[in-house]
């Protein structure tokens, strides 16, 4: 069957599904599976301070990084809020960004304004490189990716196809939900903090120096009370459609959060990713515009 693309949001463009989901997601998870995922953009940051600027900038232990080594990082605000999140990888002379669609131009402004006098440089390189998820079994931020100019990505596709199956979105956020992995503009909003998202010794290094909003960070932490928390739902699958992304999550008629991603899920059934407020009873059963849900707690 022919590529069904996705026809609004973050992915446009990209392909949904091939007609197989399950199938999809089976190769996926046996390792045996990529995915064309070049609408993700992408800055590259060169100079010889690279690595330890973008490791004072971010929430990630970069100063060290290996050529070819994939990592989760974001960048808060100064009260702690989450204002990025991106991949990163180096390859020894360049270190990659790669963000969600809407990010860039923000970014990018950012960084050059934080550059001073040492010695990186920022731009887009979107139209220059391009990221696919390769075969392989999946790593904890969700790949194994190959960043490659975007003049051999056929070539690539190509290798690729002859060892794996294609797929979609639609298994990619399915094993994302499963997993547990929140997703910026999903389950986050403009009050959201690493504590509350399960981030915390993943894109958030929890042993390294002072950071932009660490100070915020490190004392819910010590406090162990963020105000929200991430969960999976578990929802009533006889609904064929999906409530989307900001609907209200209700318990027994009062909103206590709103949903994220909503995936179809091969063995789960419809699960979700969610974020509601912390008293919210573990036990009680959650609706979403009239559908039950069950929870798994996750923060």
């Amino acid at each position: 069957m022919s590529a069904v693309i996705v026809e609004a949001g973050v992915d446009k463009g990209a392909i949904w599904h091939f007609g197989e989901p399950v199938k999809e997601q089976r190769a996926l998870e046996a390792g045996t599976a990529w995915a064309d995922l070049s609408h993700l953009q992408i800055i590259a940051v060169s100079g010889e301070d690279r690595l330890k600027w973008l490791h004072d900038l971010t929430t990630q232990f970069l100063t060290d990084l290996g050529a070819g080594i994939w990592k989760s990082a974001m960048i808060l605000d100064p009260h702690g809020h989450i204002e990025y999140q991106f991949n990163v990888v180096d390859d020894g002379a360049t270190t990659w960004l790669v963000l969600d669609p809407g990010y860039l131009d923000t970014l990018l402004a950012y960084l050059t304004k934080m550059k001073f006098m040492l010695r990186v440089d920022v731009r887009d390189a979107t139209d220059q490189y391009a990221v696919l998820r390769a075969p392989g079994a999946t790593t904890d931020i969700g790949g194994p990716f190959a960043l490659v100019p975007r003049a051999e990505v056929a070539q690539t596709s190509t290798a690729f196809n002859a060892v794996a199956t294609q797929i979609g979105t639609w298994a990619i956020d399915a094993q994302r939900v499963a997993a547990h992995r929140p997703r910026i503009g999903f389950e986050t909003d403009h009050k959201s903090l690493p504590n509350e998202i399960g981030v915390l010794n993943g894109a958030v290094h929890m042993n390294k120096g002072c950071y932009r909003g660490q100070e915020t960070v490190a004392k819910i932490f010590n406090l162990g009370n963020p105000p929200r928390r991430l969960v999976m739902l578990h929802l009533d699958g006889s609904d064929v459609g999906f409530p989307p992304q900001g609907t209200k999550v209700e318990n027994d008629g009062v909103v206590v959060g709103f949903i994220g991603t909503v995936a179809r899920h091969h063995e789960l059934g419809t699960i979700a990713l969610a974020i509601v407020k912390r008293n919210t009873p573990t036990d009680a059963t959650l609706t979403i515009d009239g559908i039950p849900a069950s929870q798994q707690v996750i923060v």
